[in-house]
């Protein structure tokens, strides 16, 4: 497990936000979102999901593409995978 140092900053912030009920929350769910997005390695932001698009579109012209003619031939290759 990582160890955090909590600077005086931090520790600054931390008094303020507890001593008030409506930042406790909002913090509660910000930790929330943050914790599903460590679990979800799927998750991808908008320029991540374009530069793969990008890639793909660069591996087709560069003729790395597979194309299938009917859904048997694709079917095929998925059960390769």
């Amino acid at each position: 497990m990582n160890t955090v140092t909590l600077n005086p900053s931090m520790m600054h912030d931390w008094n303020v936000i507890s001593a008030d009920e409506s930042l406790m929350q909002r913090l509660a769910r910000y930790m929330r979102h943050l914790v599903k997005e460590k679990e979800d390695s799927t998750l991808m932001t908008k320029e991540e999901f374009y530069a793969k698009i990008d890639e793909a579109e660069r591996e087709i012209a560069d003729g790395k593409g597979i194309s299938f003619t009917n859904k048997e031939d694709m079917n095929a290759w998925l059960n390769t995978l």
